[in-house]
């Protein structure tokens, strides 16, 4: 698996996880820098495949930060994502030359698509690998998913709960780290929400399927290769 090198800027904190309570530890290796005093030149050093904005105080230092970057960046500049509160939307000035943002409460599964889309765009990265369990088969990358190779009409969060089942294929994921996955720490719908998606997905992967999807009573679901015989 790539590793990818994350570079955030800010004056305020001292890790990714003070800023993105969610943020997912692999595969990215995350390094500090300033928001206000470091130069292309200094970031260019640490070849970043993604840069972070930490704009959710400073917000007019971390506009000129991006417009410092863009102009003085001496090659293809990485992907740039300012990080943003539900204040600060409304008031960053998005044509400073971020590719995209990101909301502090952001759960780990959109930050990592966030990165991916945004990397595509400027041509950097690797396509994300299939992940394959039994029959079913999911491409997190145009967000198909086919069950012996008929495809399957899933929304948003359907997918992204089934491919967080697939990353974890064979092993059991308790509802709260469902939630906290795939919906963000502070979703306040509770594990019942993880419930009628699991059921949904079941429908969906249709009667000789639905249980590759299991049930470990009291706890949680885990995603088996082969459905269980009844």
């Amino acid at each position: 698996m790539m590793r990818w090198t994350v570079v955030l800027l800010s004056d305020r904190v001292n890790d990714v996880r003070d800023l993105l309570p969610s943020f997912p530890l692999a595969p990215f290796e995350v390094l500090m820098a300033s928001l206000k005093n470091s130069t292309p030149l200094e970031l260019g050093a640490l070849s970043p495949d993604i840069l972070l904005l930490d704009a959710l105080e400073e917000v007019a230092a971390a506009e000129e930060a991006a417009r410092r970057l863009t102009l003085g960046w001496s090659t293809s500049l990485p992907p740039l994502l300012a990080v943003l509160s539900e204040g600060t939307v409304s008031i960053f000035r998005f044509e400073s030359g971020v590719d995209d943002f990101l909301f502090d409460r952001s759960s780990s599964s959109e930050i990592s698509a966030r990165f991916a889309l945004a990397a595509r765009r400027v041509g950097v990265g690797e396509q994300a690998p299939l992940l394959k369990v039994g029959d079913l088969v999911v491409n997190p990358d145009n967000y198909q998913v086919h069950l012996r190779n008929r495809p399957l009409d899933l929304t948003y969060k359907e997918f992204e709960l089934l491919k967080f089942l697939a990353q974890r294929a064979g092993r059991v994921c308790d509802r709260g780290l469902l939630l906290q996955e795939v919906w963000g720490y502070d979703y306040f719908g509770g594990t019942r929400t993880v419930d009628v998606h699991v059921r949904r997905l079941r429908a969906k992967l249709g009667p000789e399927h639905e249980t590759l999807i299991e049930t470990i009573r009291n706890v949680g679901y885990r995603l088996v290769a082969r459905p269980r015989e009844r």
